[in-house]
């Protein structure tokens, strides 16, 4: 009976968030402990109604989230059984929140002592250390996040509500999300208004002895040349074509570059945006994996350091490692002293940078254990965590100008003559750290005469559409949302078919527009970038305890109730505005389709509703295989919900298009255009058709009419 007593005694419970991070850690830990998940939030506030008490200081009614209950119950009755309980969410202020709710939820339930604890890795070492240093819950972090989701229950349960009243029903707002939206809006308007203009460029091959290289006109007459039509550069290629060629002069020029501090939230984003065409939920996802836990053979890892962070400050443990590593690696590219890089002014600095747990854990030495995303996104953290702490790069570019007449080309290559923190960049090598190959040439040396030239037109850009890159960068310069929100911004613009994503552009669509044109309108003092970052600020002062979030709240809200009361008085409804009667025919009843803007875009509904239910998707363009009759619609693919194009006679017709068809028709074949992009021709149209090599570039002329299909 005493050996019981004393097995129940030591018995503890570690509740941490998700089931992945449970097992890491059982294994860690070993006997004596239980490690249980909460799967995030057990208690929240309800969603069926605003459940804020406004006349009792903004006090939140907080319940137990529906198909929880169960599981809270098992949690309450584990602690019951425990000597010691600790609570093991996530290190920001949602984790602390989660923790408050457990504590208030277990403490009836048992005697247990119940502590928190917080750990930025998922290492033995950290583990252990945590368990060995736990803590209170800090209230401060606590009203944080109480203030945060009181005002946007506020803003979005008051402005919601006044879009269904004037829009459509199932609209929502919220008060980051709409700026955002705001931003990418009048992005979309800048593009819209760009008139773009006409411009050329020329360049030409040189010969020294048996190698050909070409250089680019860069002055003509002494001057810039703005060539704005094919005349004038003819003009001049007239006026050269016969001239002598002379090396005019040969400029070296060295360049120190610098690594970059390790990755922040919004910077691993950007990245795996750009390098790896990462979109921000699947770079968080993946790297909530990563830190989690992966079974490398008998042993399950966590990775990397706790991903949602704004500091690049990095542990002195970590620090001596790399440096460790490094001198045994990479000798000669080891500074004297670390490198430390500044914290942003406005970062929280709460968890140190994203950077790899283990050193000798290399991309190489893992990959067998990682799926190809995990490796991708883990092998870049490696080298930017690791080249941070190495010697500076050099680059050496040599610039040759060539003189033809009274024009001057030039041609520059670039080479690396110090390798430094390249050293150890693969997924993040730098596409500029080698350009170009001139031959060995002098100062005054003749040149065989330019041998071919190279008009070539071109549009001046506009600004480009955001992408999740941008966007992040975006929101992060401004100061709207944190490094936890940067993801869901993007996502629930998404989902709410606010914005769509387009060749990983970010494109507002009509709903969209619409929404943000009323709220900026109606409520410009609440949706603009510099009320969000003031109430970010609000909120680090909350968590500093240096303001009361209750008062914060007040402050706020009676200016807003007020003005949503205005506008709810003064706006006309717009319900049913963007609503078109089309010539299709009901199958089911024979009355009018009608064309309506839904959640998910636009669709088909029969004009007889509510007594015919009938929908269906619009047609976009005519299936193009032989004797099929089908039409091209949009359809969602299983699991993710990525968007394809599909024909209605599926299955009978397997047509299918990732490119979402045009209204054009190619003059060629006859099937349906689609519009691509890529870096170097921007946007342009192309031609489905695999057989067909029809493209239609921007800048063109119009294309020609559409020719009848006889395919």
């Amino acid at each position: 009976m005493a050996a019981k007593k004393k097995e129940s005694a030591e018995k503890t419970l570690v509740i941490v968030e998700s089931p992945a991070k449970a097992k890491t850690i059982e294994k860690y830990l070993g006997p004596g402990y239980t490690v249980k998940a909460s799967m995030g939030h057990l208690i929240d506030l309800p969603k069926s109604r605003m459940a804020i008490q406004i006349d009792n200081n903004f006090e939140p009614e907080y319940i137990t989230v529906r198909g929880r209950a169960k599981l809270l119950k098992e949690l309450q009755k584990d602690a019951k059984n425990s000597s010691h309980v600790f609570l093991a969410s996530d290190p920001d202020r949602e984790g602390e929140a989660i923790a408050w709710h457990l504590n208030n939820a277990i403490k009836e339930k048992t005697s247990a002592d119940i502590k928190r604890v917080v750990f930025n890795e998922i290492t033995p070492n950290a583990i252990r250390e945590a368990v060995k240093n736990p803590r209170g819950i800090y209230e401060s972090l606590v009203n944080a996040q109480k203030a945060r989701r009181v005002l946007d229950r506020l803003v979005g349960y008051n402005l919601s509500p006044l879009l269904w009243e004037k829009v459509k029903n199932g609209l929502s707002a919220g008060r980051v999300q709409s700026v955002a939206l705001r931003l990418i809006c009048e992005r979309e308007k800048e593009v819209e208004d760009f008139i773009p203009e006409e411009y050329w460029t020329l360049e030409a091959d040189f010969i020294k002895g048996k190698t050909q290289f070409t250089a680019q006109l860069v002055k003509y007459k002494g001057a810039k040349p703005e060539l704005k039509n094919e005349a004038e550069v003819n003009k001049i290629i007239e006026e050269i074509k016969n001239s002598e060629c002379k090396v005019k002069e040969i400029k070296s020029t060295d360049k120190t570059v610098r690594p970059k501090a390790p990755y922040t939230t919004s910077k691993l984003q950007q990245d795996a945006a750009n390098r790896l065409g990462f979109t921000s939920r699947k770079t968080m996802q993946v790297a909530q994996q990563l830190y989690e836990g992966i079974q490398i053979g008998s042993s399950r890892v966590g990775l990397i350091t706790y991903m949602r962070t704004d500091s690049v400050r990095i542990a002195q443990s970590a620090l001596d490692d790399v440096r460790k590593w490094i001198g045994k690696n990479f000798p000669d590219q080891l500074p004297a002293e670390p490198i430390h890089y500044a914290v942003g002014k406005s970062a929280q600095d709460a968890h140190e940078c994203i950077r790899p747990t283990y050193i000798d854990y290399t991309p190489d030495s893992v990959k067998e254990y990682l799926t190809r995303d995990q490796l991708r996104l883990y092998s870049i953290i490696w080298e930017r965590f690791f080249s941070s702490q190495m010697n500076n790069a050099k680059t050496r570019t040599t610039s040759v100008d060539i003189e033809a007449g009274e024009a001057l080309f030039r041609v520059s290559a670039s080479k690396l003559i110090e390798k430094g923190f390249y050293s150890v960049m693969k997924v993040l090598s730098s596409k500029e750290e080698v350009t170009g190959n001139i031959p060995a040439l002098k100062e005054g040396e003749v040149l065989d005469s330019a041998h071919k030239f190279y008009p070539e037109q071109h549009f001046t850009s506009g600004p480009a559409r955001y992408t999740d890159a941008s966007i992040v960068k975006m929101l992060e310069e401004k100061g709207i949302g944190r490094p936890s929100t940067y993801a869901p911004i993007i996502s629930v613009l998404l989902d709410r078919y606010y914005v769509t994503r387009n060749n990983r552009q970010l494109m507002p669509t009509v709903l969209g527009k619409m929404i943000s044109k009323i709220l900026v309108e109606s409520f410009p003092d609440v949706i603009n970038e510099k009320f969000t970052a003031e109430v970010e600020n609000e909120l680090d002062a909350v968590e500093q305890d240096k303001v009361v979030w209750n008062d914060m709240i007040r402050d706020f809200y009676g200016p807003f109730k007020k003005r949503v009361e205005e506008v709810e008085h003064n706006t006309e409804s717009i319900k049913g505005f963007l609503d078109e009667r089309t010539d299709l025919v009901c199958e089911k009843c024979g009355k009018p389709m009608v064309k309506k803007l839904g959640r998910f875009g636009f669709f088909l509904a029969c004009s007889g509703f509510p007594e015919c239910h009938n929908t269906k998707s619009i047609p976009l363009a005519k299936c193009p295989i032989k004797g099929c009759n089908g039409d091209i619609v949009e359809r969602k693919s299983k699991g993710r919900g990525k968007s394809f194009y599909g024909c209605t006679n599926y299955p009978k017709c397997s047509f299918i298009s990732h490119f979402k068809p045009i209204d054009a028709t190619c003059p060629k074949c006859g099937w349906f255009m689609v519009e691509k992009f890529d870096k170097k021709n921007g946007t342009y149209k192309s031609c489905i058709n695999p057989d067909c090599d029809y493209l239609h570039s921007a800048g063109e002329e119009e294309m020609p009419a559409p020719v009848p299909s006889e395919v």
